[in-house]
């Protein structure tokens, strides 16, 4: 049975996006059948795994409005092992078309049902907000992988949503866990990203990745080409720091 990773942060510019492309494809490079599930109205994920995202018609809205069933709007193979269901700025409007259904923190959850078997890890890229998208993301994942900005104001907002966590856990999704923190945007050569890392370790009671993405020139360039971090330079930091939290990753649901 395939696991479902939300990658969530209602703080933006902490790295979810670029987790969620370069985790995605170092699984898949493993040989993981992996399904990207781009919840983000941004469409980040979408246009860094090299779709259009202003010229496609089946996105993730049209499936949580029920105009299509979700598997019309997979686009498979977009890299080997690796198919993904995109989002564009139409994905807004859910928040709206959702607000009087009864079942709106659900409709993921069962879109997904039935296709989650088929996949040995589902990656939803959560939009930078506590959202009802942010809320069906979580009650549809079995864990949660929180990316935090080694920067000066990067506990700022996760207390707020570790509550939202909490609360999911308590109303919606009893199976739901923290996976664990990952640290992005990591400047060996500055003291305020080893003091982040100190203290986000010792005011934070959750599981920390060991491995810490850096910050990286060609990881930054990466999505302008379409391209994960593997594909656009595989020897890069960037790229060594995502397979490693690919193994991370595998290693935890073992």
């Amino acid at each position: 049975m395939g696991r479902i990773i939300a990658i969530a942060n209602q703080k933006g510019g902490v790295g979810k996006s670029t987790t969620s492309i370069n985790l995605a494809s170092c699984l898949a490079e493993k040989g993981k059948k992996i399904l990207v599930l781009d919840l983000d109205p941004q469409g980040n994920t979408t246009s860094g795994l090299g779709i259009d995202k202003n010229r496609i018609e089946n996105t993730v809205y049209e499936s949580m409005i029920g105009e299509k069933n979700i598997e019309e709007c997979i686009k498979k193979n977009v890299f080997d092992n690796l198919d993904i269901i995109p989002a564009n700025v139409n994905l807004s409007g859910a928040e709206i078309e959702l607000i009087d259904s009864e079942e709106r923190s659900y409709v993921l959850k069962n879109r997904l049902k039935n296709l989650k078997d088929g996949y040995d890890f589902v990656i939803i890229d959560c939009p930078p907000s506590l959202s009802i998208l942010t809320v069906n993301a979580l009650t549809a994942a079995d864990s949660v992988i929180v990316p935090i900005q080694c920067e000066f104001y990067a506990l700022e907002g996760i207390t707020q949503l570790m509550k939202t966590i909490e609360l999911v856990k308590e109303r919606l999704n009893d199976k739901l866990t923290i996976e664990g923190v990952v640290f992005t945007m990591f400047d060996a050569r500055t003291n305020l990203s080893l003091q982040v890392v100190e203290n986000v370790k010792d005011n934070l009671d959750q599981n920390i990745y060991k491995t810490i993405i850096p910050r990286n020139v060609r990881l930054a360039e990466a999505p302008s080409h379409g391209l994960p971090i593997n594909f656009y330079d595989s020897k890069s930091s960037g790229a060594v720091g995502y397979r490693e939290l690919a193994d991370e990753v595998i290693a935890y649901g073992n």
